[in-house]
């Protein structure tokens, strides 16, 4: 594969998977804890306070990766950034899993997406940036 039909393909890749935290983050930000469903109603005030603080930070950082598309292989220091903010929220959700039990389907897709997902992308805009 050419260099710049690789390029193409990983800011394809990268921008379908801003998918996940853009509108992820956003629900959260508009319907809080409730979202999760088999939430107490209603949801304690400070959980849900919590809950949308963070889902902001969520969304937040499916712009900035948005921000990394263009010129991918010029914007690494970036990306790994990002990239280490997720995976160390992956890490968290993982000792969530091994200290409290195994989550709902969707979280168990996040986990897979910040623990396999994106350090795969960091590993490959690596490779993108250095034929560059």
């Amino acid at each position: 594969m050419n260099r710049r039909t690789e390029t193409r393909l990983l800011q394809i890749v990268v921008a379908i998977a801003c998918l996940v935290p853009v509108i992820t983050g956003a629900e959260g930000i508009l319907r809080g804890a409730a979202m999760l469903g088999g939430m107490p109603r209603p949801v304690p005030a400070d959980v849900d306070s919590h809950f949308r603080y963070l889902s902001g930070i969520f969304f937040v950082v499916g712009l900035a990766f948005v921000s990394c598309i263009g010129g991918i292989e010029r914007k690494g220091a970036r990306f790994r950034l990002l990239g280490a903010m997720v995976v160390v929220g992956g890490l968290s959700r993982l000792l969530s899993l091994l200290t409290v039990g195994t989550p709902s389907a969707g979280h168990r897709f996040g986990l897979l997406m910040e623990l396999v997902v994106v350090p795969l992308l960091m590993l490959w805009q690596i490779r993108v940036a250095r034929r560059a």
